[in-house]
């Protein structure tokens, strides 16, 4: 079965690591004894399955398959640590555990954890043990509370409608890595191509002592020297601006778009006294995305957004990809379509798709899973998990929107309630003081109260409508698509750009599944025929400056993706792109 044993971080890289996906011992805890019994003690509990690790126990590749409701789950496996983990400290990682975790090594309580999404590590050195060591995890998932972050996750127990299988426990890589006791703990990268330079902000864990402490920096693009920066640490945190010139002193000026994704090289070397105690590697795009003088800009250029709406759900690993290959697959199917980038909706998605979006030139909408309920319970798990996803994926050149809230969810009566327009507003604030980089969208698709992107959410089949409709930007604002304002009363569009952020929504049948769609297609020309129906009148539109299709693939019971649930394109991948590009495909060649 597969693993996951790709290098799970790719943007904070060390070479000696411990992938501890695979097989794990398993057992579900319907009766919630498992704490009161010591179930992480040696010898306490025997675990009666077996899983593999990193795919949730209701996915075909957990080995398991279940789908009934067991929200308490542990689970258990034996490590024995490589020579080159010997006199080091050691952090054990988790990518994402779904919804709490608590992790034990050898019997010790090492590190909790509160949100399904986001990652969590602890230094677990002071539990280990020579030889063989046991890695103990706890998970409980809540799966009918309504008010918990939980994005297309259904609280019924077959799927229906938009949502989906549940997933519970681990989803995400699990992996170890030896570091010195002072080491870089994470690291901050802004791009400024208004003034050629990067803005590195580094966190150093440890005491430095009576040590001198220097970090250098080590920047190269296409294997040529940029920069090599030394400066003395004075504190665990420093911040520092680095030209980005060559080693001739001429700018470099290479930014990063979707059509050329150029990416620089950088490397931190943390020495101690001279001597090397920590080295990781990165990389980053010069990149700037922003809205000037109403008009949505890449680089300081208008640039038209071609979104496509991705759930990133896999029909063997639910919320997990079978594979690395998988993501990047989904990737080179989006470009492939004529797409510049993807909404990636009610997921904080696996960082290797980042990566691969990074690498390979696609823009990301990114997008918290969102609860369906609001209560001040929801306030707190909200914001928390929130405040990890931005800081987690902040820098990644291709992420170049925040959406915290989509549709109402969480917030169902922000159209009356104070309460909780004030909610959105504070998301969106939030999330401005700790990324001031990017645009951030409080609610996206209608009912905005602040946001910096006019986000239209519009299922509308006819073209005629959709032309008159976004024939102006007071047409547009005025109208109400699913019978519900654009903006909440007492707030109002001041310049904000309009995107119609979900459109389309086309089901058409050619596989097994049975589903539904928005509309619906008979035939690959009747299917060509409607999805240039909507399209094209956003692209002739003269205040449309982007918009979202939905969507990539099919999912379970919903059938309007541009691909099957297993990734089979409805129509070649060209006729799309033709639609996207403005024209009508030859289907005859």
């Amino acid at each position: 079965m597969p693993q996951r044993m790709e290098y799970p971080r790719p943007q904070f890289v060390r070479n000696d690591w411990l992938n501890l996906n695979g097989e794990w011992e398993f057992a579900f805890d319907d009766e919630n004894t498992g704490e009161r019994e010591a179930w992480f003690e040696d010898g306490k509990q025997v675990f009666d399955k077996r899983i593999q690790v990193p795919f949730c126990f209701q996915s075909e590749l957990s080995g398991i398959g279940e789908t009934g409701f067991h929200d308490i789950v542990w689970y258990r496996k034996a490590v024995t640590l490589p020579p080159e983990f010997a006199d080091k400290s050691v952090l054990l990682h988790f990518g994402a555990v779904d919804y709490e975790a608590s992790v034990w090594v050898n019997g010790r309580l090492v590190a909790t954890h509160t949100g399904g999404h986001t990652p969590f590590s602890a230094d677990v050195t002071s539990a280990l043990r020579d030889g063989e060591n046991a890695v103990v995890v706890r998970a409980r998932d809540y799966s009918k509370d309504m008010t918990l972050p939980r994005g297309k996750q259904f609280w019924e127990e077959k799927s229906r409608g938009i949502f989906y299988t549940r997933t519970t426990g681990i989803w995400q890589t699990v992996w170890m890595e030896p570091v010195e006791a002072l080491h870089i703990d994470k690291v901050k990268l802004t791009p400024d191509i208004d003034k050629d330079q990067v803005g590195v902000r580094v966190f150093v864990n440890g005491s430095f002592g009576q040590s001198k402490v220097q970090l250098k920096t080590i920047i190269r693009f296409a294997d040529v020297l940029i920069s090599e920066d030394v400066i003395t640490l004075q504190q665990n945190e420093e911040s520092r601006h680095i030209r980005l010139y060559d080693t001739n002193g001429d700018k470099t000026g290479r930014k990063w778009t979707p059509e050329r994704p150029n990416l620089y090289d950088i490397e931190w070397v943390l020495l101690v006294d001279g001597v090397e105690a920590d080295h990781v590697q990165s990389y980053f795009g010069m990149r700037k995305i922003s809205v000037e003088d109403g008009v949505l800009c890449l680089n300081n250029r208008p640039y038209y957004m071609k979104l496509v709406l991705d759930q990133g759900y896999f029909p063997e690993g639910l919320l997990t990809a079978p594979s690395d290959d998988a993501l990047r697959a989904d990737v080179e199917y989006t470009k492939a379509m004529g797409f510049n980038g993807a909404r990636k909706h009610q997921k904080v998605e696996d960082p290797r798709y980042l990566y691969w979006c990074d690498k390979l030139g696609l823009l990301v909408w990114g997008e918290m899973a969102n609860a369906y309920i609001y209560s001040e319970q929801y306030v707190s798990r909200m914001t928390s998990e929130w405040v990890e996803a931005v800081e987690r994926d902040y820098n990644h050149p291709c992420v170049v929107a925040w959406v915290p809230l989509n549709e109402s969810w969480g917030v169902p009566n922000i159209l009356v309630d104070k309460a909780q327009q004030d909610h959105a507003l504070a998301m969106y604030y939030l999330t401005k003081s700790l990324d001031p980089t990017r645009p951030v969208i409080s609610n996206d698709g209608w009912e905005h109260v602040k946001s910096d992107l006019c986000t239209i959410h519009d299922y509308e089949s006819s073209r005629e409508v959709l032309a008159h409709r976004y024939g102006s930007a007071d047409t547009a604002v005025s109208s109400k698509p699913g019978k519900r304002w654009i903006y909440v009363p007492g707030y109002a569009r001041d310049q904000e750009p309009i995107l119609v952020t979900e459109f389309g929504g086309i089901s058409f049948r050619k596989s097994e599944w049975e589903g539904w769609g928005y509309s619906a297609a008979e035939s690959d020309g009747d299917f060509v025929s409607r999805l240039a129906a909507v399209v094209h009148p956003l692209l002739e539109s003269p205040i449309v400056q982007g918009f979202c299709y939905t969507q990539l693939t099919d999912v379970e019971q919903e059938i309007n993706g541009l691909l099957t649930y297993d990734r089979k394109p409805k129509v070649p991948l060209e006729w799309i792109k033709a639609i996207n590009e403005g024209k009508l495909p030859d289907m005859k060649s």
